[in-house]
């Protein structure tokens, strides 16, 4: 029987049970022990009267040592009964008593908060004890099982694929190993299985799917680790409906399984423009409104000649008016996102206009603006592409002020319809917004090569309360096509061979039509789990700086493992 297991049914049962010693009190010759394992707590009740060498040994016992326990599980009085825990009704009499192993005293205690994150992964083994890690971690082995069994019942079969792979460019840095039998190159950790996948459905394998552990080396935030857990997707002859009705069908089995929370199906779905032009984000946040809104024709012969001359000119109404301190905090956090200033207009409860640019405003201005008694308009005007990172940044700073969105809620979305290619200014080049394998849209696969700021892909997301959990695409699967993409993409005929020839050779041998979606593992359970730090769903994660600071990896490696690889390391020079 497990530690959380015993309930008042059980009493009058002998039973042992193990685990870690989570509390000890001594009350004047009784001595309770709170014994804890994964699945909960029961008190042990160690009598001298009824077993002496147990009480003598319980004396010795202190938190988080590992003690075996043998005796009769009783009811409790009335009176001693703990309603919070599941086994609050029953206990154990204790009768024999054995400690299995000791602990050196603790470098922080279970229930204290506020633990500092670098001592916490220093004794990662230690922190997973706590009960929130525990049942983070317990969630999400539950939501990996019904996914295998979704998509095992859908027909998807379980097919892995290599981890020592090639180098190829999609995206992210690449995490390389040095080959020792191959002197002087090297395999690349895959930042996502995406070409393999693909071979699967030229090789005739249908349904594929796999959990995969994937590595991007890339800067690294709270919601973002180099190490991701990914379900991937993939099905031959995709019908696009069909892909979104099994995840849909597959999240709410999830959500209610889970957290027994009913997911409504089918979800909304929103192109990538709309999203844009509404929330200011590829991954809008849903839960509240705050809308984006367009004042460009309104304001384009404006006297204020930061609007007159703004490629775009967006705002917030906000329901609420902001003293002159207030509106500069928000105008540094929309510096932070590359707004060059924050206009606004504050109308307050009496009517009257407070601006420093209402002066400049027309009344036609002011009318089809029509800010409302008690509420501020805040302005951006620069580039499409600013207005709506410095405004969808706000927006979701604001929904968080002012108390708009529901926590206890979940808005889930599809966004479809992504642009094929975004311009990189610093390398003066077309890059593929998904990656170079998503095929474009019916309307544009003849001239997506004409006009690529304007092509649309078969690309879709899904969004959940602001968060991409996962995203997919129709792939292309004819090699002109793929090679055109390719062009477009700046890579030489040279280039195309060396990085990518194995999949042009496979899509010139009969490459049935395919595509698939690829979902993020640590996220889902971030947002299943209410947790805003995607470590605390991941059992051994490194901290934001890339390290272990348990094991202490990355760390160097002796002269002779360099010599058998070919290696030779460059000490890095100090700054100044």
């Amino acid at each position: 029987m497990m530690c959380g297991e015993p309930r008042l049914e059980h009493a009058g049962r002998m039973v042992t049970l193990a685990g870690w010693a989570a509390r000890r009190r001594d009350h004047g010759g009784l001595v309770f022990v709170d014994l804890r394992d994964r699945t909960g707590i029961t008190q042990l009740v160690v009598n001298p009267e009824r077993a002496p060498e147990a009480a003598t040994l319980a004396g010795e016992i202190r938190n988080e040592f590992v003690l075996q326990a043998t005796g009769e599980l009783v009811a409790r009085s009335a009176e001693t009964v703990n309603p919070k825990m599941p086994t609050g009704e029953v206990e154990l009499a204790v009768d024999a008593l054995q400690i299995v192993s000791r602990s050196t005293p603790l470098p922080f205690q279970l229930d204290e908060e506020n633990v500092d994150e670098t001592l916490r992964l220093r004794y990662r083994w230690l922190d997973l004890r706590r009960e929130k890690l525990q049942r983070n971690i317990e969630l999400r082995a539950k939501m990996v099982g019904i996914i295998r069994r979704h998509m095992e019942d859908a027909g998807f079969l379980d097919i892995q694929t290599p981890i020592l792979y090639k180098s190829t460019p999609e995206g992210a840095r690449d995490f390389v190993v040095p080959s020792r039998l191959h002197k002087g190159r090297f395999f690349a950790l895959p930042q996502s299985p995406q070409t393999l996948k693909q071979l699967t459905m030229i090789a005739g394998f249908d349904r594929y799917f796999q959990i995969a552990i994937c590595f991007r080396d890339e800067d690294l935030r709270a919601d973002r680790v180099q190490e991701i857990t990914q379900l991937d997707v993939e099905m031959s002859f995709p019908d696009q409906e069909v892909l979104f009705a099994l995840m849909e069908e597959m999240f709410a089995a999830i959500w209610r399984e889970c957290i027994d929370v009913e997911i409504p199906t089918p979800w909304p779905r929103m192109t990538f423009a709309e999203a844009d032009r509404r929330f200011g984000s590829d991954k809008p946040d849903t839960r509240f409104g705050l809308e984006l809104e367009d004042a460009t024709e309104v304001t384009r012969g404006s006297e204020f000649g930061v609007f007159a001359g703004a490629d775009a000119v967006r705002f917030l109404r906000v329901p609420r008016t902001y003293s002159r301190a207030e509106l500069g905090a928000l105008e540094e956090i929309a510096k932070e996102r590359g707004a060059k200033g924050l206009a606004y207009v504050v109308r307050d409860e009496s009517g009257e206009l407070r601006s420093p640019i209402a002066k400049f405003l027309s009344e036609r201005e002011l009318d089809a603006l029509a800010p409302a008694p008690g509420e501020t308009l805040l302005f951006a005007a620069d580039t499409w592409e600013t207005t709506s990172r410095v405004l969808g940044n706000l927006r979701l700073h604001l929904g968080h002020e002012l108390g708009l969105i529901d926590d206890t809620a979940f808005t889930f979305l599809w966004v479809t319809d992504f642009p094929m290619f975004e311009w990189d200014e610093d390398e003066k080049r077309w890059t593929a917004v998904h990656h170079p394998f998503t095929r474009p849209t019916d309307e544009w696969r003849e001239r997506f090569d004409e006009d690529p700021r304007h092509a649309l892909a078969y690309a879709y997301d899904i969004i959940v309360n602001g968060n991409e959990l996962g995203g997919g695409s129709v792939r292309i699967h004819e090699p002109d096509i793929q090679a055109r993409v390719f062009d477009l993409l700046a890579l030489t005929e040279e280039q195309q061979r060396s990085q990518f020839g194995f999949l042009l050779d496979a899509l010139a041998m009969g490459a049935p039509p395919h595509g698939g979606i690829a979902l993020g593992i640590d996220r889902m359970t971030m947002v299943l789990a209410g947790e805003p730090n995607l470590r605390d769903v991941i059992a051994f994660p490194k901290n934001q700086a890339g390290l272990d600071p348990m094991s202490g990896a990355p760390s160097e490696i002796t002269h002779a493992q360099l010599d058998e690889l070919g290696l030779t390391v460059v000490a890095p020079q100090e700054p100044g």
